[in-house]
């Protein structure tokens, strides 16, 4: 298959990849130099992971957690760099151990170069972490 034609296909094709629960697909659009930053993080969380390996590790066990269903009300914005993204969006789905319905909300601001993420900021509701049962990687965080 040959890469997305632009940072907002490329995108919508990570989301496709999260849904079908192909992490290393997923990983596999990242640069190996990536950035994946989370601002709202709640303290013990990660706010920085550089590097593809650390992005790998971050999400090896996403979907032991978190069962993905859709991603609705998806709205992507370009920015006035024709290499940077946002999108707004919804995830949906349940939380594997307990069976409890996730619904997240994030907004993300992503830079691709060279059909490769090398900046994604994932804002997204640090309140929720702390709803009973939610660890939604399986990270050490």
């Amino acid at each position: 298959m040959s890469a997305p034609a632009s940072p907002a296909d490329l995108y919508r094709h990570g989301l496709r990849l999260l849904l079908d629960k192909n992490i290393s697909a997923w990983v596999a659009l990242w640069a190996e130099e990536g950035l994946m930053e989370f601002p709202f993080a709640p303290d013990g969380w990660p706010r920085r992971l550089e590097g593809k390996e650390a992005i790998a590790a971050y999400m090896r066990h996403y979907p032991d957690h978190i069962d993905l269903h859709d991603f609705p009300d998806l709205r992507i914005h370009q920015s006035t760099d024709p290499q940077t993204i946002v999108a707004e969006m919804r995830g949906v789905g349940r939380l594997v151990e307990s069976g409890a319905p996730f619904e997240m909300t994030y907004i993300a601001v992503v830079t691709v170069r060279d059909g490769h993420i090398t900046s994604c900021r994932d804002y997204w509701n640090p309140l929720a972490a702390h709803e009973p049962g939610a660890d939604f990687t399986g990270s050490s965080r």
